[in-house]
């Protein structure tokens, strides 16, 4: 292959009760990326549609991303990249993630895959370093490698695939204005509770039981973040209405995409995810900010290719 086009699809972080080590592939909701080899050396960033992104390499995730991979695996050529973004930037939904994974994946690829996707981790976390000062995982590992993902190091680059129940479907509702990761950031607490700790620990292992399980009360249960959304919440206009439509409506759990300021919910069912995305979509339109609603299956597959030549 001389040049790839790939679908780099959204993703939940956080998940409510696992900060910076749980994460979820949104399916259909995503970015187009186009990768192609060039004679001329190093990572070139030609166009980017969509959204206002720096084409500098050292200032792009896709770039950053694209050359921690290259530090380590020696082209015989250059690549062109090509970002047609639909995930906003600061949207919690994974725009950097995307982007981040879209550059290593699509490379790989072209290089004849002398990397796995659980390998190519490690290099898009670099984007994600840029993007929020933070190299964290729990969005790069899903779009990756598909469905759910457990960071159990991030140091280590040590993710864990988990399984997704058949039934599960997301609802998202994404606000229409940015709220920076490192702003999220700068709003949590350095220490904690000993009791919230335990708390939070208790309902990260409920949840990933639940997902093995297959257990939709369990799961349920275990959405509850004692620790991060206490804070991020204030940031995030008619959360806690939002959070109670959902649950009213039928949603299992719903708490804070990522840093925010989306909002998710999960469902048993596609049905009752979509009433709950209706029911969020009212309580929103009181707050007269513009949104999306996204209602997806859980996506199995992460990041994959659309056409190739």
């Amino acid at each position: 292959m001389n040049e790839i086009k790939i679908f780099c699809p959204a993703s939940v972080a956080n998940v409510s009760c696992g900060f910076d080590v749980l994460g979820f592939c949104l399916d259909q909701v995503g970015d187009e990326m186009i990768i192609r080899k060039t004679d001329k050396k190093g990572i070139h960033i030609l166009k980017i549609e969509g959204q206002d992104l720096p084409l500098e390499t050292h200032k792009n995730v896709a770039g950053v991303a694209a050359l921690a991979l290259l530090e380590e695996h020696e082209a015989p050529c250059g690549f062109e990249i090509e970002i047609y973004k639909k995930i906003k930037a600061g949207s919690g939904i994974g725009s950097s993630a995307a982007s981040s994974a879209g550059a290593v994946f699509g490379i790989n690829e072209l290089l004849g895959r002398p990397f796995t996707n659980k390998e190519l981790i490690k290099f898009a976390m670099k984007g994600e370093e840029l993007a929020s000062g933070s190299a964290h995982a729990d969005n790069v590992s899903p779009v990756l490698l598909g469905g759910f993902t457990l960071v159990r190091s991030a140091k280590q680059a040590d993710v864990i695939a988990l399984p997704s129940p058949s039934e599960l479907y997301a609802t998202v509702l994404h606000p229409k204005i940015e709220l920076k990761t490192s702003d999220a950031r700068a709003v949590l607490k350095k220490n904690i509770l000993l009791e919230k700790a335990i708390e939070q620990w208790g309902n990260l292992a409920a949840l990933v039981s639940g997902l093995y399980s297959e257990d939709y009360e369990l799961i349920g249960r275990s959405l509850v973040d004692v620790v991060i959304e206490p804070h991020r919440s204030a940031l995030i206009p008619g959360f806690k209405n939002l959070k109670e439509a959902a649950i009213q409506n039928g949603a299992l759990g719903s708490g804070i995409s990522g840093s925010g300021p989306s909002i998710f919910a999960l469902s048993k069912g596609e049905n009752t995810a979509q009433i709950v995305g209706k029911s969020m979509s009212k309580e929103f339109k009181s707050l007269d900010i513009d949104f999306e609603i996204h209602i997806s299956k859980i996506n199995p597959k992460g990041i994959h290719i659309i056409s190739s030549k």
